[in-house]
């Protein structure tokens, strides 16, 4: 099957991080745990949907055009372990031995260059997939395009259909930045209308399916509290929104052919060694009498939606 792979960068190594020992280094003290764990990720997942392309996305250090718009962007989030840090470039610096394709474009972030992909290759494609552990993605999701969000450690996945993130969130994918401008998004250091959550978002969007739509009939809010919150937070409500919105026109020219993946090239066996990853360097280059057939990690029951992805 045609399938596109895009990774979002960051948020995996990160996942990755935080989800093995920090303890691993290299006899020099060099730390190693994230480049392993991504690593070890990135080939389950290759193992279990065999992409024909892939791209691996990255954010930049420049500040986004979000961060322009509310300084308060993401302005809680602890700063990056120094360990978690030193790692990053060595990882791309992997994923380019391996002649893997990595994207990223100052002053966006990797879902901004994940969005223009999926626009730019989803008509061309039978099965679109996201890998990565942030949920503002899901408004990616289509008929073709699906979300594989990490569940426990680093080799266990769960499978988002528009079917699954409107069972979850009661909206549809198209309407999850509506979603999140209302809820918030602690990540991200937006509350948008304090007192009003989760549930109460669903409440109100399953009348008025836009934020624009909301914002227009207050009126018909049959909740006084409710009407108050919308109609003292409409400015930070409609800011919101424009900060949740993922986008899909940056200007990304790279080509099918680019993305085209046959392996990984041998220079990635000889870096993982400098590393001293023995046994990763094995698992991803495996010689013909220790190959083992790798069988998926999803246990989920499959929707009837699901079915023919596999």
């Amino acid at each position: 099957m045609k399938t596109l792979l895009l990774i979002d960068g960051h948020a995996m190594i990160h996942r990755a991080f935080h989800a093995l020992p920090m303890t691993m280094t290299t006899k020099a003290g060099e730390p190693t745990g994230a480049i392993y764990g991504f690593f070890l990720m990135f080939h389950k997942v290759l193992a279990d949907f065999k992409p024909t392309h892939l791209a691996v996305a990255f954010d930049t250090p420049k500040p986004t055009f979000r961060k322009k718009l509310y300084k308060g962007y993401q302005a809680k989030r602890p700063p990056m372990d120094p360990t978690l840090k030193a790692q990053i470039p060595q990882i791309k610096t992997l994923l380019d031995a391996g002649g893997i394709q990595r994207i990223e474009r100052s002053g966006f972030e990797a879902d901004d260059v994940i969005g223009t992909l999926v626009e730019q290759n989803k008509k061309n494609f039978e099965r679109v997939l996201i890998l990565t552990g942030d949920r503002d993605l899901l408004q990616l999701t289509d008929t073709n395009v699906f979300l594989i969000a990490p569940k426990m450690g680093v080799t266990n996945f769960d499978l988002y259909t528009p079917y699954e993130v409107e069972k979850k969130y009661g909206v549809t994918p198209e309407h999850f930045p509506d979603y999140k401008a209302l809820a918030g998004d602690s990540s991200d250091n937006y509350n948008t209308a304090r007192g009003i959550g989760p549930k109460t978002t669903r409440m109100l969007l399953s009348d008025h399916p836009t934020i624009e739509d909301l914002l227009t009939n207050i009126d018909t809010v049959t909740n006084p509290r409710w009407r108050t919150i919308l109609t003292e937070n409409k400015d930070r409500i409609i800011l919101f929104k424009k900060i949740a919105t993922i986008l899909r026109s940056l200007d990304i020219d790279t080509t099918e052919q680019q993305l085209e993946f046959n392996g990984y090239q041998d220079d990635l066996q000889e870096s993982l060694k400098k590393f001293e990853l023995f046994a990763l360097s094995n698992k991803l280059f495996p010689t013909p009498s220790t190959t083992k057939k790798t069988e998926p990690s999803m246990k989920k029951k499959l929707i009837p939606e699901q079915i023919n992805l596999f």
